[in-house]
């Protein structure tokens, strides 16, 4: 069992930045793919960004079109920790962002049901 747990969220102004961090316990997610998707009031639960696990000397990263470029994803494996960058904050990105981790693959994937371990959320809140 892997058990991510976010934080980092909060109330900003439009055009600052967040860091939000993703802790796992339970398991070494090193070799896991990892991401973030987020959910607007009234909207579905949509992908944000994916990172690939440790499978060689590089990580791969995956952005939705309306984060390129303003978004980071990283991750720490000695800490067993992800972090999802946020700059250039937009009211429209104001939703509960959850941490995912899809156990037995270090694939991402922007298909939401191949990610098995989900935390509960922190909410970003953007104003104008």
């Amino acid at each position: 069992q892997v058990q991510p747990v976010e934080s980092g969220g909060g109330l900003v102004q439009a055009g600052g930045s967040l860091r939000l961090s993703c802790a796992a316990s339970g398991r070494t997610i090193s070799t896991y793919a990892m991401g973030w998707f987020r959910q607007a009031q009234g909207k579905e639960r949509e992908f944000v960004a994916a990172i690939s696990g440790s499978g060689g000397s590089a990580y791969y990263a995956d952005y939705a079109d309306s984060v390129k470029g303003r978004f980071a994803i990283s991750r720490d494996n000695a800490m067993n920790t992800v972090y999802l960058q946020m700059n250039s904050l937009k009211p429209e990105d104001t939703a509960l962002y959850y941490c995912v981790a899809r156990s037995g693959s270090m694939y991402y994937t922007r298909e939401r049901h191949w990610y098995d371990y989900w935390g509960q959320g922190t909410q970003v809140t953007v104003s104008s």
